[in-house]
């Protein structure tokens, strides 16, 4: 197949006219050839191109190659961008695990709105991929491998040549006399992926020798089966989901079969933002969540994220520091205060009738502070003190949330609870000026 005459051209119609696209462009062989492709088809096409190289920072030629990649990119007429990265992996993580996240990251984060990111993975990159993802055990979605085109940061990632071979690119590369880097730690088999391409496929292929186009087709039977799951879970988030869209009500999810609860579950939770979790900490959701008592407070922790029962609802949170918050913090309410610890920054405006009473400010200490135990207020217009406690259970504040609510006190008295209540005799009569607090939560 000539991918530069008949192939590639077919798999650009869908980016839009006037768009700007990127070839990640690492200066090996697959993504020069990309470029180089590109850059011949420049006339005909209705967009602009350019490249962008990430340099990890990992091998001692990495500047080198930044400066081959530059040089091409000139030879070829096309913009160039370089982004620095650590590429270095954490303990326990895999080089070549921490690269690509480094990678995406900082692509993701500096690529610009409506733009495309173009890369060069190919049909024996995907069959990698769907191999990978079975011995890791994966479900469909992680079977469906690699999506041809998908939301990317503020943009969107275009992976044109996933019908392509690898054979095709390298014969086009020798075609046209291309020259490109070789990162050596493509051969490293330590590595899963170079171990799988190196040792492994070579032997299937004796045996199967269109196990790349067979295995990339059953990647894209995945991805109809997950298509398929998503609508499924949609349509049954919408039957579940009222009024509070940022919980989900278990007792709703309990009418659902086991596995349309782990289904809906992985939605959710993705559409809340939080990541997949693997299948024991989805039995762990299930068991120690949807199974528990409604007043267990139980809560399951994966990754940045943490689940936690109230009552009838889920509520998806990241992980939360603000429990080591100072004892008390001064406050000048005529400045936004802000609260790291609990996640949030306390204001206050003027109003008149609402809020705290003005003349109670004057000359007062106004300090900023947490619970303890035992504080009680008696709202605005009831007859009796109570305990925070009951205020809290009886407007439903979820347990967790309420250690990070901010106290206001004037002087040794309690003032304010959050943006909640305003506390007798500091409340603004109808007449007086006062000053309403806003508790923006993080």
């Amino acid at each position: 197949m000539d991918f530069l005459r008949d192939y590639l051209p077919r798999q650009l119609t869908d980016v839009p006219a006037d768009a700007r696209c990127w070839v990640a462009y690492s200066g090996g062989l697959d993504s020069h050839a990309l470029l180089h492709a590109l850059a011949a088809l420049r006339p005909g096409l209705p967009f602009r191109v350019a490249a962008v190289h990430v340099n990890h920072g990992l091998q001692a030629g990495a500047g080198a190659w930044d400066e081959h990649c530059r040089a091409v990119c000139a030879g070829l007429d096309v913009p160039y961008v370089s982004l620095q990265v650590d590429g270095r992996p954490a303990a326990g993580e895999s080089r070549e695990a921490a690269a690509r996240t480094a990678r995406y990251a900082v692509l993701k984060t500096w690529l610009p709105q409506r733009h495309y990111l173009i890369t060069a993975q190919h049909q024996d990159d995907q069959a990698e991929t769907l191999l990978l993802q079975l011995l890791r055990g994966s479900g469909v979605k992680g079977l469906a491998s690699m999506p041809r085109l998908a939301p990317f940061g503020r943009g969107f990632l275009l992976r044109p040549l996933l019908g392509c071979a690898h054979s095709a690119l390298l014969d086009y590369a020798r075609t046209n006399r291309l020259v490109w880097v070789d990162d050596p730690s493509n051969e490293d088999i330590s590595l899963d992926r170079n171990y799988l391409r190196h040792q492994v496929l070579p032997l299937l292929r004796l045996r199967w020798p269109a196990m790349s186009a067979t295995l990339s087709r059953s990647a894209r039977h995945c991805a109809e089966a997950a298509l398929i799951l998503d609508e499924l879970a949609s349509q049954d988030l919408e039957t579940l989901v009222d009024e509070s869209k940022d919980t989900l009500p278990v007792s709703g999810l309990l009418r659902l079969s086991p596995e349309r609860q782990r289904n809906l579950l992985r939605h959710w939770l993705m559409d809340r933002g939080g990541t997949i979790p693997s299948e024991a900490v989805l039995s762990r959701i299930v068991n120690d969540i949807l199974g528990s008592r409604m007043d267990a407070e139980a809560c399951v922790r994966w990754g940045a994220c943490e689940l936690r029962r109230y009552r009838d609802r889920l509520y998806l949170l990241p992980r939360v520091t603000w429990q080591d918050t100072p004892a008390s913090l001064d406050w000048r309410p005529e400045k936004a205060l802000e609260l790291p610890q609990a996640g949030g920054v306390l204001s206050a405006s003027r109003r008149m009738g609402s809020g705290v009473r003005v003349a109670a400010l004057v000359g007062a200490e106004v300090r900023v502070s947490w619970r303890r135990g035992g504080e009680r207020c008696r709202p605005a217009g009831r007859r009796h003190h109570h305990a925070l406690k009951k205020l809290f259970q009886e407007s439903g504040i979820p347990p967790w949330e309420r250690g990070r609510i901010p106290l206001v006190y004037i002087g040794a008295e309690l003032a304010a609870v959050g943006d909640l209540w305003v506390c007798d005799p500091f409340s603004a009569g109808p007449d007086e000026p006062g000053l309403t607090i806003r508790w923006d939560r993080g």
